[in-house]
């Protein structure tokens, strides 16, 4: 069975020039993409900055002093923030990921006029359904980071022990086995998340529930392997692409500014 790729890349380019909202939907599915898992180091058991600053002014310095005395409330205020933020955007990336798929659908059917408002409300009854797959395939993350930060910790205070001052050394010799696990993990979650976006079409476009619709997206990456494979990589090019003509106008303007 041949696959026309040009067809298939050149109706989808008909059918987002026609139809502008979605653009608006795929800002929205874009939301967290390729985003790290947060910066969360930070030092241990100082509450207090030791400034050796002789050139900061007074205010700077009653500035970090404050700081240094409510670190804790800091702290909280800085998780209770980044909890909220990441709550928004997983609720903006699922309903443009629904939205998204549904308003394509309709518009390969011949709808003429697709409206953002009745999108959204219609996206409302697969919401809870795409973000579950969302977070399954957040899982295999989830537990190699978890992993791999308490074999980390219980390496570095099993150095720490010894008394042997080789705790840097150690946490060196981890950088292998984590840089082993990011290579292992890629082609892993590549795989993963052409099943995870077959499935949610399958909820969204077949109304099937999470394990069902995992089933479904089994089968049909199976039975389009080649295809699938080639498409996304077409389209990591692409996206690559864009992104960098994107990119190349903004270094412009705000390298010399930095400068």
């Amino acid at each position: 069975m041949s696959f026309n790729f040009g067809e298939v890349l050149t109706k989808a380019w008909q059918i987002i020039w026609k139809h502008k909202v979605l653009w608006i939907f795929g800002i929205l599915a874009g939301c967290g993409q390729g985003s790290g898992g947060g910066n969360t180091g930070g030092g241990g058991g100082n509450t207090g900055f030791d400034i050796q600053g002789p050139d900061l002014p007074p205010q700077v310095m009653r500035w970090f002093e404050l700081i240094g005395q409510n670190i804790r409330t800091y702290v909280a205020i800085a998780i209770a923030l980044i909890c909220v933020i990441w709550i928004i955007v997983v609720f903006l990336n699922t309903v443009g990921k629904v939205g998204l798929i549904r308003g394509t659908s309709l518009a390969d059917a011949g709808e003429e006029n697709l409206i953002f408002g009745q999108l959204f409300s219609e996206s409302m009854p697969y919401f809870w359904r795409v973000l579950g797959l969302t977070l399954i395939l957040a899982l295999p993350v989830f537990i190699l980071a978890v992993g791999v930060a308490a074999f980390v910790i219980f390496a570095i205070v099993g150095v720490a022990s010894n008394g042997s001052g080789n705790e840097p050394l150690a946490a060196l010799g981890i950088i292998p086995l984590m840089i082993g696990c990011v290579c292992l993990l890629i082609p892993v979650m590549f795989v993963l998340r052409m099943i995870f976006r077959q499935a949610e079409r399958a909820v969204v476009l077949e109304d099937m529930a999470v394990l069902p619709s995992l089933s479904r997206g089994w089968e049909v990456f199976r039975a389009n392997l080649g295809p699938i494979i080639v498409m996304a990589i077409i389209l990591a090019i692409i996206g690559f692409a864009a992104g960098l003509i994107i990119t190349i106008p903004i270094l412009l303007v705000v390298f010399p500014t930095v400068f």
